[in-house]
């Protein structure tokens, strides 16, 4: 089998909010599905969190590295799409690009071999997960509300976070953590300050403090509680915190993960397997993890298809027993047939089916793609 062409398609139409100070509009396209399609009439889909444009302008970089290769040599193909991009923008759009090629290569290789992609990554430790219902933090009625119809949903753990929280003041920030604890009862609750946002302002002092306060709350985790690139705080900041500290959500390549990991700046790490290099890294860095007893949780604001890729993920890793559900996202609800219905525990079956085994919905693809007969 051989691999013939690769095709993109940018969703738009519904972009939801990012909670970014240059918020995101319905119409802006910076999730792209990839398709790589082979000689054997088997088609692999993946998902970058990079616009349309880049993933395009990259892969037309890539793709003399990809034609005619054997699809189910999966990390071979991905790991030389890494190295012959050191001159040419490594580290960005190249390895989000890369990420959604990685994820359509191991749904390629799963239909070929007809397993699940989990049991390719490793095995199965788990056949159903527990999905956390990730929200925009907001004024106390809004987010309450949405919290609450999660809850009525069946949700049975959530994450809030961005809008206000360390760019205004304490009282702002507990009030509205204090808002979201009675909203969700004793159900798990993560906090997310938003830290990857450009300037933000909450350093280490700030984070210190903050993270006592969320203890009061019994928070599970304090994302992004400081600039991404910020390790040596981080790991003062995790020594010391009453709360377990997750990032790197930003972060690409197993490479850059190495030294947060060395330094123990991360209870929790949290690649995005949709920008950091795809499941294979996403793999390597939780193995690495987890010999040093590390957790990873996938950072999951993306599409079905990453979610998708993140399940398999979490089936394969033993201690990755909870993944990110982006909520009020029609590229996550609608963008696969049959959707994400939880079970009565408020868990998401892991898909046993061949390759990712899920199927793309064309009425939605055709509705938010700007190539409507993309991977037709």
């Amino acid at each position: 089998m051989k691999i013939t062409r690769v095709e993109t398609c940018g969703l738009r139409g519904a972009t939801p909010e990012g909670g970014w100070s240059n918020e995101l509009r319905p119409d802006d396209v910076v999730h792209t599905l990839v398709a790589v399609h082979t000689d054997e009439g088997i088609t692999g889909i993946g998902s970058a969190f990079t616009s349309e444009t880049l993933v395009r302008g990259a892969i037309d970089l890539l793709l003399p590295h990809l034609v005619g290769q054997d699809p189910v040599e999966v990390e071979r193909i991905t790991e030389t799409l890494h190295q012959t991009a050191f001159w040419m923008g490594r580290g960005g759009a190249l390895t989000h690009a890369t990420s959604a090629i990685d994820i359509a290569l191991w749904d390629v290789a799963g239909q070929a071999l007809g397993q699940p992609v989990g049991r390719l990554l490793g095995g199965r430790h788990r056949a159903r997960v527990r999905p956390y219902a990730s929200v925009l933090m907001d004024e106390a009625g809004p987010m309450t509300d949405n919290l609450t119809q999660l809850v009525e949903q069946g949700f049975t753990a959530f994450k809030i976070g961005w809008w206000k929280f360390g760019r205004v003041d304490a009282a702002t920030d507990e009030r509205t953590v204090a808002a979201a604890r009675t909203a969700i009862g004793d159900r798990l609750l993560a906090v997310d300050a938003g830290g990857s946002e450009g300037f933000f302002p909450g350093d280490l002092a700030w984070a210190k403090r903050t993270a006592r306060m969320l203890a009061d709350y019994d928070v599970a985790w304090f994302e992004e509680a400081l600039a991404p690139d910020d390790l040596e705080n981080f790991a003062e900041l995790r020594a010391g915190s009453p709360v377990p500290i997750s990032g790197g959500e930003v972060l690409t390549r197993r490479q850059s993960f190495a030294p947060y990991l060395r330094c123990r700046a991360f209870d929790i790490v949290q690649p995005d397997t949709t920008k950091g290099g795809g499941l294979s890294e996403s793999r390597r860095i939780g193995w690495a993890a987890q010999d040093l007893g590390i957790r990873l949780i996938p950072h999951g604001w993306n599409t079905a298809i990453g979610l998708a890729a993140d399940l398999q993920l979490s089936s394969a890793l033993a201690s990755t027993d909870i993944v990110e559900y982006k909520t009020g996202s029609a590229y996550v609800d609608d963008l696969v047939t049959g959707g994400w219905p939880l079970d009565a525990d408020g868990y998401l079956d892991i898909p046993s089916g061949p390759g990712l085994g899920v199927s793309l919905d064309q009425e939605a693809v055709e509705k938010y793609g700007t190539r409507p007969q993309f991977a037709a």
